[in-house]
C-alpha cells in the first residue's frame, strides 16, 4: 500500500541510464533557477523604502540612486559569476571556488552560507509569497504560518518527482509573472507620460530631506541588495545543463540578469513616481498595481502571479540546495545520505531536508518575511564575497589570457559585495548576529563529519598482510520469557547452527522461577536454561550483565557470542502497540556491545 501511495505522489522509478533526460534546456533552466532572484523584485524595492520610511515620505526619492547602485552591483555579480561558470564547469560554485583558491575552511564558510541560504530561500519566498495572497484576501491572514507550511510540503513533493517534471509545471508561472510586470510598468509607464498619474504623489529628485545620512543610506542599499540573493545558483547547478552546460548556464545568467534588472528599476521608479509606501498589511507591488489598474481582474492576475513566484522561487533552493550538500557529502563534510539518488533520479535526501528544515523556520518566525530577509542577504553575500576573493586568487596565480579584465571584474565584485555583507552587519547587527554564531558551529560540524569518515576508512579497510583470525566456535544465547510457540521456532533455529545454545531467563518472582525450571527440563531438556532472579524488575541489566560474562570467557578460547532474540509479528502493523516492545529495546541496546552478535527470529503471527 505504501509503495503505491509513493508511486502515486512521486511517480514511478527512474532507470540510472534516464539520468540525461533529467537535464534541462536553456528556457527551463531560467524559470527553475531564477525564480528566486526574479521574486526578489515583490520584495526588494519594498526593503529599500522601508529603510527610507524611518526619516520621512520625502526621502522616497534616494530609491531611485539606490536602485542604480544595486544594478551596479548586479553588473558586478553577473559578470563574476559568468566567469565562474566557464572556470568551474563542473558546479560547485562559491564552495568549490573558495575551497580551491582559499582553503578548505573558506570552502566550508562559503558552502555552510550557502546551505543555510537556500533553507532562507524557502521560508522567505513562501512567507513572501503568502504575503501577497493575504494581501488580496486579507481574511486569510490569521492562517498564513498554515498556508506557508502547505505551500513547503507540496513544493517538496513536487520537486521529489524529478528536476524537468517540476521545471515544466513551473515554467509557465514564472513567465506568466514576468509578462505581469511587463504589463504593469508599461502601463504605469504609459499613464505617467500621458499625465494620468499626478506628479504630486512624489517628491522631486534632490528635495533636502531632514534628517538623512549616509548610515541610513547604505542601510536602504543593503536592504535593497537582497533582490539579488539567488544570482549564484545557476553557478552551483551547472550539472543539471544539457549540454554544452557552461555555455547554456552561462546565457541562461545573462538572460536573468537582463530581466532582473528591467522589472527591478520599473518596479522601483513607479513606486517613486505613484508616492507608493510600504503597509504593514499591503506589499508595494499590490498598491501599484491597484493605483494602476484597479482591484479588478488584472489586479488579481498581478497578484496571484506575484504570489505564484513568490512561492516557486522556493524552487531555487530546491534545485540547488541539494547539489551542494552532494558536493559537500562527496568531500566527508556531510552525510553520505545526501550523495544517494531517489526513485526519480533527484537528491532525493536533500530535497526533502530541505523542506522539513524550511517549514520549522516559517513556524519558529511565523512566517515574517521581514525577520527573515537580514539573514537571507547575509547568508549569500558572505559567498558572493568569498567567491569572487577566490577568483581573484585563481587569476593572479595562473595570470590566464586577459587575466588583468577578470581580475578587475572579480576585485570589483568582491569589493561591492564585501562592502554590502559589511553593512548589513553594521546596521542589523541585532538580526544578524546569530550567523557569527551558528555559522562557527556549522563549521565545527562539518570538520566532527570528516575526522569521523576519515577514521572509518582506515578501521573498514582489510589488512592482506594480516588476515583476522578464524573463529573457532559459536555460542548462542537465547533471551525467553516463556515457554511459547515463539521461543520454540528460535531455538530450533538456533540447534540448527551446531552451536552451544544458552537460554536465558530473567525471573522477577522466586516461585514462578521454580514452576518454569521444572516445565523447561520437560520441554527442553537438551538446552541449558539460566534462570536470573531481578530483585528491580529491570530485564535488560542482568541480561547484559550475563552477556558480558559469556563473552568474556568466550574471547579466551576465540569463540564469538550470538544474542538471538525471538520476536512475533502481528498481523497487522497496528497491532505493535498491543504488544511489549521488549525485543526491540534488547537489540538496541546490545548494538552497541561490543564484540556480541544480535540476530532476530521473527514468528509471524497469522491473526
Amino acid at each position: 500500500m505504501l509503495m503505491g501511495v509513493k508511486k502515486f505522489l512521486i511517480g514511478h522509478p527512474l532507470k540510472s541510464n534516464e539520468l540525461g533526460d533529467q537535464k534541462l534546456n536553456k528556457k527551463k533552466a531560467l524559470a527553475i533557477l531564477s525564480s528566486d532572484a526574479l521574486s526578489s523584485v515583490a520584495y526588494g524595492p519594498e526593503q529599500i523604502l522601508i529603510v527610507l520610511m524611518s526619516i520621512s515620505a520625502v526621502a522616497y526619492w534616494y530609491s531611485i540612486p539606490i536602485a542604480g547602485c544595486v544594478l551596479v552591483l548586479l553588473l558586478a555579480l553577473i559578470l563574476s559569476y559568468r566567469q565562474i561558470i566557464f572556470a568551474y564547469s563542473h558546479g560547485g560554485g562559491a564552495y568549490v571556488v573558495s575551497r580551491e583558491n582559499l582553503g578548505v575552511n573558506f570552502g566550508l564558510i562559503a558552502g555552510g552560507s550557502l546551505l543555510v541560504d537556500y533553507i532562507l530561500t524557502v521560508s522567505v519566498s513562501v512567507s513572501a509569497g503568502t504575503d501577497a495572497i493575504t494581501s488580496a484576501f486579507p481574511n486569510l491572514h490569521p492562517y498564513k504560518v498554515i498556508i506557508a507550511c502547505i505551500l513547503v510540503a507540496l513544493l517538496t513533493l513536487l520537486n521529489l518527482r524529478g528536476i524537468t517534471e517540476s521545471a515544466s509545471i513551473l515554467a509557465y508561472p514564472v513567465y506568466l509573472f514576468v509578462l505581469a510586470l511587463f504589463i504593469l510598468i508599461g502601463v504605469g509607464l504609459y499613464k505617467i507620460i500621458t499625465g494620468d498619474v499626478s506628479p504630486q504623489l512624489h517628491e522631486s529628485l534632490g528635495t533636502p530631506v531632514a534628517g538623512i545620512s549616509l548610515f541610513i543610506l547604505l542601510k536602504a542599499f543593503a536592504s535593497g541588495s537582497s533582490a539579488l540573493t539567488g544570482v549564484e545558483a545557476i553557478s552551483n547547478a551547472i550539472p543539471n545543463f544539457k549540454d554544452p552546460a557552461p555555455k547554456n548556464a552561462a546565457k541562461t545568467l545573462v538572460a536573468m540578469g537582463i530581466l532582473l534588472a528591467i522589472l527591478f528599476t520599473g518596479i522601483v521608479f513607479l513606486a517613486y513616481y505613484y508616492g507608493v509606501g510600504p503597509k504593514h498589511d499591503e506589499t508595494v507591488v499590490s498598491q501599484i498595481a491597484s493605483q494602476t489598474f484597479g482591484r479588478n481582474g488584472m489586479y488579481f492576475f498581478i497578484q496571484g502571479t506575484t504570489a505564484l513566484i513568490l512561492v516557486l522561487a522556493a524552487n531555487t533552493g530546491y534545485s540547488a540546495f541539494p547539489l551542494l550538500a552532494y558536493n559537500l557529502a562527496k568531500d566527508n563534510y556531510l552525510a553520505r545520505m545526501f550523495t544517494n539518488r531517489g526513485d526519480r533520479l533527484g537528491y532525493s535526501n536533500g530535497i526533502i531536508f530541505l523542506g522539513i528544515a524550511s517549514i520549522l523556520l516559517i513556524i519558529a518566525f511565523q512566517g515574517h518575511t521581514e525577520k527573515l530577509i537580514p539573514l537571507y542577504a547575509v547568508g549569500v553575500f558572505i559567498p558572493f564575497t568569498l567567491s569572487q576573493t577566490g577568483m581573484l586568487v585563481k587569476w593572479i596565480r595562473e595570470k590566464p589570457k586577459h587575466w588583468p579584465v577578470k581580475l578587475t571584474i572579480n576585485f570589483v565584485g568582491a569589493l561591492i559585495s564585501f562592502t554590502v555583507m559589511m553593512i548589513f552587519f553594521i546596521t542589523k547587527f541585532t538580526q544578524v548576529w546569530a550567523v557569527l554564531i551558528f555559522l562557527p558551529l556549522l563549521i565545527l560540524g562539518f570538520h566532527m563529519i570528516k575526522r569521523h569518515y576519515d577514521s572509518v576508512g582506515p578501521q573498514l579497510r582489510i589488512d592482506m598482510e594480516n588476515p583476522a583470525v578464524p573463529i573457532e566456535g559459536n555460542v548462542i544465547i537465547v533471551p525467553v520469557a516463556g515457554i511459547t510457540k515463539v521461543v520454540e521456532n528460535s531455538l530450533n533455529y538456533a540447534k540448527s547452527l551446531n552451536a552451544q545454545v544458552i537460554a536465558v531467563h530473567i525471573s522477577f518472582d522466586r516461585d514462578n522461577e521454580k514452576c518454569f525450571e521444572e516445565k523447561w527440563k520437560k520441554w527442553q531438556p537438551d538446552v541449558r536454561l539460566v534462570t536470573i532472579h531481578s530483585s528491580y524488575r529491570s530485564m535488560v541489566q542482568p541480561l547484559t550483565k550475563f552477556i558480558k560474562i559469556v563473552e568474556r570467557k568466550a574471547n579466551e578460547a576465540n569463540h564469538r557470542v550470538t544474542v538471538l532474540i525471538p520476536q512475533f509479528i502481528p498481523n497487522k502493523s497496528w497491532q505493535n502497540v498491543l504488544h511489549n516492545q521488549s525485543s526491540l529495546i534488547i537489540r538496541t541496546v546490545l548494538l552497541y556491545q561490543k564484540d556480541v552478535i544480535v540476530t532476530t527470529v521473527p514468528f509471524h503471527l497469522k491473526e
